[in-house]
């Protein structure tokens, strides 16, 4: 394994004491200057939250076992203390830390959609093309060279198909709350990320990279937290967007069933 070009690690970490030093800050000092839930949210608020945590781990899991299995990433000697399957504990653990954070920092801005529920069948058919395009690439950047963006792409195609179809007018409405919900999270684990990568907590194999990257920062980790917390953002902006309008939902589904006969 070849790690990205760095000037060398001036001090060392452990997996577990990256989060320590870099993730639960964060989030703890969230948790203590944010309202949450939100008002008028009570359940919702958890309940999104949750759900998306659970999705969170179930989808990347197999992914990620799967790109360290190939040799994409390793870790450091000594930088986890143990696995299961492939992937460190701690990266199960992160799988449930980043969402929180992000869902945290969302709670602090604007979310309120003034959108009526119901979207058209050409709206819908549209925002799964745009995340079937997303996979599109994807597959056709699997090659040894561009592996690790085309498995990116290809993993994040069908959630975004799944988001932008269900409710991509939502999300152009919030489109403000969107980008400064995804960048903020986004721009501090880039840095982080890149502080990791110097100390040697995980490497990449060169072999799967495009080589391109921002002062040190593979582009595909650039997209990868990107891809992410935008998962995160519009997951939590749709779902509450439905629940914010439950009795309009409960309506037009009763009419449905009535139409339908059932």
């Amino acid at each position: 394994m070849t790690g990205f070009p760095s000037v060398g690690p001036v001090l060392t970490l452990s997996y577990l004491q990256f989060h320590l030093v870099f993730v639960l800050p964060p989030l703890v000092g969230l948790a203590l200057t944010t309202q949450f839930p939100p008002d008028g949210r009570r359940y919702a608020a958890p309940a999104g939250v949750a759900l998306l945590v659970v999705i969170a781990v179930v989808y990347t899991t197999p992914w990620d076992n799967h790109l360290i299995a190939t040799g994409v990433w390793s870790y450091g000697e000594g930088a986890v203390r143990a696995r299961l399957w492939h992937a460190p504990l701690e990266e199960y653990l992160f799988f449930v830390l980043q969402p929180l954070i992000t869902s945290l920092w969302l709670c602090r801005l604007p979310t309120r959609a003034d959108r009526p529920f119901g979207i058209s069948l050409g709206d819908r058919a549209l925002g799964v093309l745009g995340g079937g395009l997303v996979a599109g690439v994807g597959l056709l950047l699997l090659s040894e060279s561009t592996y690790y963006l085309g498995a990116l792409l290809l993993w994040a195609g069908p959630v975004l198909a799944l988001q932008w179809g269900f409710g991509w007018p939502v999300l152009w409405e919030l489109r403000r709350t969107l980008a400064v919900g995804v960048l903020v999270p986004s721009a501090y684990l880039w840095v982080a990320d890149r502080i990791a990568i110097e100390l040697g907590i995980w490497t990449f194999d060169e072999q799967y990279l495009t080589g391109v990257g921002v002062l040190g920062l593979p582009i595909e980790e650039l997209l990868f937290f990107l891809s992410t917390n935008l998962f995160v953002v519009q997951g939590l902006l749709l779902f509450w967007w439905v629940t914010d309008r439950w009795p309009q939902v409960k309506t037009l589904y009763a009419d449905v069933r009535e139409s339908a006969g059932v």
